[in-house]
């Protein structure tokens, strides 16, 4: 039986998503905890929505498990709880402070986390100096000495907006494409005078939110002109020249997916799109 998990983590004191030997990581933690409660002789194995970067955050993160459905039926023991409601319950009794499973539903026909998704977007915080400094937010905020334009980075970052190759803002992984539909990069001044980035994609490859981030933050110091981010981006190589940001100001704040109809069908494109442009890059 498929499962989803609806979650949310604080990453400041994780490796990142993905398990790594010697390293704590949110995949490596929820696994762990997963693995105990169904009493598994083999691991329980996750897969998400977005392998997160070491340090970042996650609001609406999204995973599935398949679970044994007569482990699952055990769960509420006396209870009148359902086995979800009792997995989640049995979740925060074990799980540490920084990772909460909000929610388990039954995944409908044709679910997968990551390839039936339709969008992920992020949110990036940065306090330069017009902007009310929080020493409870400093985890998910990022401060910065140089006061910014919010005008002039609207204006960079709608010339990125598109289906690109975002090689230039991404860390290359062997076979892997670096082609996204880049759906929104705006910006805005919260009441407080914090700027937070919305970054909309179909899927964002390694460091690139970050590095989106960082290509139009000179921008509004006025080092760079508004052009500078979109010529970078045509290169259509890696640039050196552009920072990669801080990860904690990074949150992963919801996951869309279409109609339970059109899962099975929304998976299956994105499996092939990304199988079909790995295979032209690999030359295959």
């Amino acid at each position: 039986m498929r499962l989803r998990l609806d979650l949310a983590y604080d990453g400041t004191d994780f490796s990142g998503w993905a398990a790594q030997p010697d390293r704590r990581t949110v995949e490596g933690v929820l696994t762990a905890a997963l693995t105990t409660l169904f009493r598994s002789a083999e691991r329980v194995r996750l897969t998400v929505a977005g392998r997160t970067d070491a340090g970042v955050h996650a609001r609406g993160q999204v995973a599935h498990v398949d679970v044994d459905p007569e482990a699952l039926a055990l769960l509420p023991g006396r209870s009148t709880r359902t086995p979800e409601q009792a997995l989640v319950s049995r979740l925060s009794g074990i799980l540490p402070d920084d990772v909460v499973v909000r929610d388990v539903t039954r995944a409908p026909a044709g679910f997968d986390a990551r390839f039936a998704a339709l969008e992920r977007r992020y949110c990036y915080r940065i306090a330069d100096p017009d902007a009310v400094r929080d020493p409870l937010r400093r985890r998910d905020t990022v401060g910065w000495r140089r006061p910014l334009d919010v005008d002039a980075m609207n204006a960079a970052s709608r010339g990125l907006v598109g289906l690109r190759d975002f090689a230039a803002f991404c860390k290359r992984r062997e076979g892997a494409t670096t082609i996204r539909t880049l759906l929104e990069f705006s910006w805005r001044r919260l009441p407080d005078g914090v700027l937070a980035a919305t970054v909309r994609a179909d899927a964002f490859c390694h460091s690139m939110v970050r590095s989106l981030v960082g290509a139009v933050v000179p921008v509004g110091e006025g080092r760079r002109g508004v052009e500078w981010p979109a010529q970078a981006q045509g290169r259509g190589v890696r640039a050196s020249e552009v920072l990669v940001m801080p990860a904690h100001g990074l949150s992963l704040e919801e996951v869309r997916y279409p109609p339970d109809a059109e899962l099975a069908v929304r998976a299956e494109q994105a499996r092939a799109r990304r199988d079909g442009a790995d295979g032209q890059r690999r030359g295959l």
